[in-house]
């Protein structure tokens, strides 16, 4: 049973819901903890085969080998690890109600009590100026809710006795007391809390693309050691030797990838932080590339959520202006509306002998002057039956003209000298009133707004408004913008649709074409953008209020405005810092950026790992030995990590490729099979060199003492001396073909000249050639310095390596050229005519 709303809950009830967890604590869960995050990025399963493998070089005593195998698998983890904690501690910030104390009413008094220590069933005193913490009806007295971060209906609403107040409004007028029925998580505030909390992060489209390469690259590389290993294990390997082949072929995943998008959406948001847009999460540099609609909301965003004076409209042949500007500068308490009123008619105030300020109840202010003037300012419908004569309904005409345009349309009216605006017990009342002239007024619209959005339509992205308003404000308002509006749709029609195939199937058509909707809820904002995503569109939702959090954190891209709430800024991808629509343009030009630079280097880099894959498969089978070893392997920093860093920054804006995995296979498949046998050849010709001694008739002496001359190398004269001479002379040679080989793939790709014109036309950019002739000087300089030859495995600037290397490097680029120029592999697999972004021969 209910206590009168004069005593409240006593002190043991109070106790009793706080025994059964029936308090307004603030929401708590909704993310993953640290120790969870932690263990997903660093323990992944191909970290755990990174970190095992590592162990056991550990073990061996190869600490070189064990930092190359696990060095960028722990770099990754950290990435990942950093950005996902950064996002957790940002959303566990996360709440919607203040913290502030509330009063209630316990054992038939009040008292102050923070607002995580009222419990369900408490009496809450709201009074004006205070935040709404619990859900639950009206008991008794009358107040005005502010809902508009919640709903987006701008107007206060007046909540009577048995009226629901949502935790999360604000009280801006009147007093009452509320029954406390939802609390904590069970609130409102709390449950759009837990959703904004919700972690809905998901992968883009690049990223998509990359994981697959990487995991088929994954499935090709355990099928190919499990043959490789075997034979291994046949041949009586040592098991220094079985880790070190398995740390190579773990080498050929590119995992590299990751950490190189990492590096990219960094930089990006970097980048356009300085152009009015900060980044939160990081990979929106890129999804905010592929969005086709934006939907936004309309106060705060498209507008400045200010009012601008649009006409004065005379009704009784006077000019309103000097009264209607001393009435705004004499405004006590300026709103919105008086605000305008006063920038756009400036004025002197003058001296009041009563004011009546304006409420939602009302609907009016009105002021009386020190010489007995009554001037009144309020909605035309409320004022209409307290005009005089006829001009009432020629009034009510032009009202509904203008507001069928969107407009927001208020009545000046004044009474004669000696009326008042209050009855005998002082309660606000109209006395009979003369119509001077229309107000109207209308939202500004942000600068760039239209600029903004006739670019987008350009660009092919359609834009759909979603506002609490009035559907045909909203729509003029949208017209205004240069939208094309066509029939507004108001929100409580949406209600109509049931969540049965062919009710979705009508919701969706609805919503695929309309472009206004008006009076919607949170809710249907969410359940709009869930549409658009089930027809396949990539959206991006534009809100500054509460009401828009969930339809951001359920969009592909959630933008909010910096001057909107601190929830909805929380919960957004982007932040538009100056408030600005425009921001997205330069937004959407630095992820092409991005999606063209890491499409370059998924070429450099796959080529990479396709050419050591079919070199250690061709090498195995020939019985040469095993061609690469961990410490080499490291060298792909410098052949590959370092250019496609360059080359990532270096991109500029482009149209994504439809076909980027198609493309990718048809150079990735040609240049690897080329640069692969070539080096194959090389590293035949070198081992089967050195192991016969270069010349027949050499004494076993006399080869190790040519060997060692040419590489400075020590070994004694062993049985095994001259397949460990041959294996690591060949592997030299090997990585020696291939680093350089590297280097001039990135000429093929962005082509300085036409001469090099094979695959694509020519790029005005002349970086990529300087940093190919910057990488060959420093892989020269890692050659020829024994310290670092060592490091990395190698012989140093051997002789026969070079007679070897140059001319096979001569002749994989005329192969190349001839195989790329004339698309040979589309020739021999019939799909010659299917060209994408390489697929255009130069001109």
């Amino acid at each position: 049973m209910e206590e009168p709303p004069e005593l409240g809950l006593s002190t043991a009830q109070v106790t009793a819901a706080r025994r059964a967890g029936r308090t307004n604590a603030p929401v708590r869960a909704g993310t993953r903890g640290y120790a969870r995050i932690l263990r997903t990025n660093v323990f992944s399963s191909y970290n755990t085969i990174l970190f095992a493998i590592g162990l056991v070089l550990l073990v061996l005593g190869r600490y070189g080998d064990a930092l190359t195998s696990v060095g960028l698998g722990l770099v990754n983890a950290v990435v990942g690890a950093v950005q996902e904690m950064r996002a957790k501690a940002k959303l566990d910030r996360l709440q919607l109600l203040d913290a502030a104390e509330v009063t209630v009413v316990r054992d038939g008094a009040e008292q102050q009590v923070p607002a995580a220590d009222v419990v369900a069933g408490d009496v809450v005193v709201v009074r004006a100026g205070g935040q709404v913490v619990v859900d639950g009806p009206v008991l008794t007295g009358r107040v005005e809710a502010d809902e508009s971060l919640l709903t987006g209906e701008p107007d206060p609403v007046v909540k009577g006795p048995g009226d629901e107040l949502r935790s999360g409004s604000h009280c801006v007028a009147g007093t009452a007391r509320q029954r406390a029925t939802g609390v904590g998580a069970e609130s409102y505030a709390g449950r759009l809390t837990l959703a904004a909390r919700a972690d809905t992060t998901e992968a883009t489209p690049l990223q998509r693309r990359i994981d697959f390469v990487v995991r088929l690259t994954m499935v090709l590389v355990v099928l190919m050691s499990g043959a490789i290993l075997a034979q291994a294990f046949l041949e009586g390997f040592s098991l220094l030797r079985v880790v070190q082949i398995t740390a190579v072929l773990s080498g050929l995943v590119p995992y590299g990838l990751f950490f190189l998008i990492a590096v990219a959406y960094t930089r990006g948001a970097a980048r356009i932080a300085g152009r009015g847009a900060l980044v939160q999460q990081v990979n929106a540099v890129e999804a905010v590339t592929h969005v086709d609609v934006v939907c936004t909301d309309k106060t705060g965003t498209l507008t400045t959520g200010a009012l601008r004076l649009h006409d004065l409209d005379r009704l009784d042949g006077t000019d309103p202006g000097p009264v209607l500007a001393r009435f705004a500068a004499s405004v006590t308490d300026p709103n919105l509306t008086s605000a305008a009123l006063a920038t756009a008619l400036p004025g002197e105030r003058w001296e009041l002998r009563d004011e009546v300020a304006f409420t939602s109840s009302l609907r009016w202010s009105g002021q009386v002057t020190a010489g007995g003037d009554v001037v009144v300012l309020g909605a035309p419908d409320a004022l209409a039956p307290h005009l005089t004569g006829p001009s009432a309904a020629a009034v009510a005409d032009r009202v509904a003209a203008r507001t069928a345009d969107g407009l927001r349309v208020l009545l000046l009216a004044r009474a004669g000298a000696g009326g008042s605006l209050r009855d005998g017990e002082g309660r606000p009342t109209l006395p009979t009133l003369d119509p001077v002239a229309l107000v109207v007024l209308s939202d500004e619209l942000r600068p760039g707004v239209a600029d903004a959005l006739e670019r987008l339509a350009a660009d092919g992205v359609a834009v759909k408004v979603l506002s609490g308003d009035d559907p045909r404000t909203v729509a003029a308002l949208a017209a205004r913008a240069g939208l094309a509006v066509g029939e507004p749709v108001a929100g409580p029609s949406l209600d109509r649709f049931d969540d049965t195939p062919a009710g979705r199937a009508a919701f969706d058509a609805l919503v695929a074409r309309t472009t206004v909707f008006g009076r919607v809820a949170p809710e249907q904002k969410e359940l709009v953008v869930a549409s658009l995503r089930r027809g396949g569109a990539h959206v991006a939702m534009l809100g500054d209020g509460v009401n828009d959090a969930r339809a951001l954190k359920h969009a592909h891209v959630g933008v909010a405005m910096r001057s909107g709430s601190a929830v909805t800024r929380d919960v957004a991808d982007i932040v538009l810092v100056d408030d600005s629509f425009a921001a997205l343009l330069p937004a959407r030009a630095e992820g092409r950026r991005i999606i063209d630079g890491i499409a370059v280097s998924m070429y450099v880099f796959l080529t990479r790992v396709a050419t050591q894959a079919l070199v250690i498969l061709a090498v195995t089978m020939l019985g040469l030995g095993f061609p690469y070893s961990p410490t080499q392997v490291g060298l792909t920093l410098l052949t590959v990590g370092v250019p496609t860093l360059f080359l990532t920054l270096w991109a500029t804006p482009a149209e994504p490729d439809p076909d980027l995995l198609g493309n990718l296979a048809r150079f990735v498949v040609p240049a690897s099979v080329v640069t692969a046998g070539v080096g194959t050849v090389a590293y035949t010709l070198l081992y089967q060199g050195i192991l016969q001694g270069f010349t027949s008739g050499r004494t076993p002496t006399q080869v190790i003492a040519q060997f060692q001359s040419y590489t400075g190398l020590t070994y004694g004269a062993d049985a095994d001396f001259a397949e460990a001479a041959a294996t690591i002379g060949a592997q030299t040679g090997l990585s020696t073909f291939v680093g350089f080989a590297s280097f001039v793939l990135i000429l093929f790709l962005l082509p300085p000249h036409r001469v090099l014109a094979a695959w694509t036309a020519p790029v005005p950019d002349r970086r990529p050639a300087w940093l190919v002739l910057g990488l060959s000087a420093a892989f020269a300089v890692v050659i020829g310095v024994p310290a670092l030859s060592s490091y990395f495995g190698l012989t140093g600037a051997a002789g026969p390596v070079f007679l070897v290397v140059l001319p096979a490097l001569a002749c994989w680029f005329v192969l190349m050229w001839v195989v790329l120029r004339f698309r040979v592999m589309d020739r021999l697999l019939g799909t010659d005519r299917l060209h994408g972004r390489g697929g255009q021969a130069p001109s």
